[in-house]
Formats: structure tokens, sequence, C-alpha cells
């Protein structure tokens, strides 16, 4: 099985101290060669200023929504938007998640820095759905909903606390995590954050696509399941492809939006470089689809198999829609080219 060999980049998990860092602290990452270097000094972010800065009023989709204090407890219900909130300093986190918290990537090497540094963590809604009765007893001050993806709980969610509702027809939860990251600073007082994580992180993606600039050949993102295979589509893998890392997509009208896919379709494909994203990295012990297909003389006609350009991820980060995970996955994805 690939996966039980696979390696983990070292280098990512310091990066994301750094920019952990560099954002909490006001000076940016390193860079060079990108707009994060001729951002203006950063200014203070201390608590004083911060609460100065409320009450403040956000445009939202539910109307003009005033935020009277700095938020100590925020809930996150949008389950597309655990790691952009993750990226804030806030004593107090509930959040709802896209699979169960035991199935989640809370426990990660990736998010640890992030999650090590919440006072408070509560879980508020798994599998997508929110846990009213969690959110309720959570108490917080301040709900951060989304128009689309929470529309049927809306108006219950509204009458536990401040409810500010991303209008997701203007801001795209998944495929434009800044503008997500940067509505987040608008509402929480901490915009600063906000801008040096994006500086830091466009520039680290700016240089490893210069690393990767010789890269020749099509690169495949399979979702790996238990009992299925999803190729992942270039709307979506935006940090891998045209306007991310420049890698070569598949010539095949089902590499714009993904589709899911069978041994033969994936050997129709063939292609050069196969990152198998795991759903289950965390756990290799657990059934994958792959395990199956590996056996076959099929899987072991693949051009990435007989040039040994498979590649294993965790399906979850690399494949998600938020900062922390697409920052993973580029470093992931830089490793093993580049080794």
């Amino acid at each position: 099985m690939i996966r039980r060999f696979r390696s983990t980049p070292a280098v990512w998990a310091s990066l994301l101290l750094i920019l952990l860092l560099s954002a909490c602290s006001g000076t940016p990452a390193p860079a060079s060669g990108t707009e994060a270097d001729s951002a203006p000094p950063a200014e203070s972010s201390d608590t004083t200023t911060e609460a100065a800065a409320f009450p403040r009023t956000v445009e939202a989709a539910n109307g003009s929504v005033v935020v009277e204090r700095k938020p100590e407890r925020v809930a996150v219900v949008h389950w597309g938007c655990v790691d952009s909130i993750l990226l804030f300093d806030l004593p107090s986190l509930g959040l709802t998640l896209p699979f169960t918290q035991s199935d989640s990537s809370l426990g990660s090497d990736t998010y640890k820095p992030y999650i090590d540094r919440v006072d408070e963590l509560a879980i508020v809604g798994e599998n997508t759905t929110v846990n009213l009765e969690a959110l309720l007893a959570y108490k917080p001050d301040l709900i951060i909903a989304g128009s689309a993806i929470n529309a049927e709980q809306l108006e219950q969610i509204e009458k536990i606390a401040t409810t500010v509702v991303l209008d997701e027809n203007q801001t795209d939860v998944w495929t434009d995590w800044p503008s997500v990251v940067t509505k987040f600073g608008e509402i929480l007082g901490q915009e600063e954050i906000a801008r040096q994580f994006i500086g830091s992180y466009q520039s680290r993606l700016a240089e490893a696509r210069a690393q990767l600039a010789d890269t020749a050949g099509s690169a495949a993102f399979l979702q790996v399941r238990a009992d299925t295979a999803w190729l992942g589509g270039t709307k979506t893998l935006t940090p891998y492809y045209d306007k991310g890392l420049g890698l070569t997509p598949l010539d095949d009208p089902a590499a714009a939006d993904g589709s899911e896919l069978s041994l033969e379709g994936l050997a129709k494909l063939d292609p050069d470089y196969l990152f198998l994203g795991y759903f289950n990295y965390d756990n290799p012990d657990a059934a994958s689809v792959t395990d199956e297909w590996e056996k076959t003389e099929v899987w072991k006609s693949l051009q990435a198999v007989k040039e040994n350009r498979v590649y294993p991820l965790n399906g979850i980060l690399a494949m998600g829609y938020g900062p922390l995970g697409h920052l993973y996955g580029i470093e992931a994805v830089t490793d093993a080219l580049t080794r």
C-alpha cells in the first residue's frame, strides 16, 4: 500500500508556525519577488487598538450587522471555513465540521499550532450540520454563517447571538479563501492578521511555483475514500494548477470539474504524476479503494506507477478549501516533486 511508505514533509510544519508568528506579531514572513516585499509596516494589533475598533458595522447577506464589541466567543457554523477562522487570535471557538470530530484533521500537525493557542474549542456541529443545542450551550457572542450552506437553519441560528451571514454569491468559500480570510479580518477587527497571512502565503506560493517551473507532464489529484475515488477538478484545486503551482492538468473534459473515477477510467487518463489524497491518511490501517487497485495489472501499467511518481497526501487538507490545507498541499507537492 503506497500510503504505508509515505514521508511527512517537515518544511510545511515549520512554515505554518512561521506564518502564525508573523501574523500575530504583525511582521511579515521573509519573502522575495512578491507584493509582500512592498507591504507597509504593520500597525499595532494590541488589545487596546482592537477594542477601540468596536463597535463596527459589517455588510453581510443579512444586512448591516453591528458588532458591538471585540468578539471573544466566536462560533463559525459554515463547515467550509474551519481553516480560515483558525488564523485569527481568538480565545474561544465553536466550530461546525465537515466530518465527525474523530474523522477531522483537527489533531493533525498542520492544525496543531493554531489549535494549541485556543483556550476553549467547542464542536457545535458535525457532518456539515449545525447542532443548535450545542450552539446554544456554547453561548457565543458572535456567529459567522453562510447564506447558502446554512440557509435552512439561519432563522434559528440568528436567534442565538449576533450573526454575520457571509454572502456566498459574493464570497466564494470553495475557491477563494483569501476573500473569506479578508472578510473574517473585517468582522473580527483583525485585518492585519488577514493581510499578513495572505501576503506570506502568496510569497511561498511564488517560490514553490518557481521551484517546479521545469516539471513536465500532466498531474492528477485523486480523493481516495473507502469505496470510491474522485478526480479533483482544476476549478477547485486552485493551489496546484494555473493560478497556483502551475502544474499541467489532464487533457480531458473531466479535468475541469472533476468526477468519480474507476481504475479503468484512471488508466484511460494515465497521468504522468498521480497524487493520492487519502481521506483516512492519519489512519493507514483503514481500507481505501486503492488497496485493491494496487494488486492489479491495470494499476501497474499506469505511467505514474511505472515511473515511481505516485505520491500520498492528506486528502482532507490538500484537497480542501482553506488556507492551512492549501499551504500543506503546496509544501507536500513541492517536496514530492523536488526530492
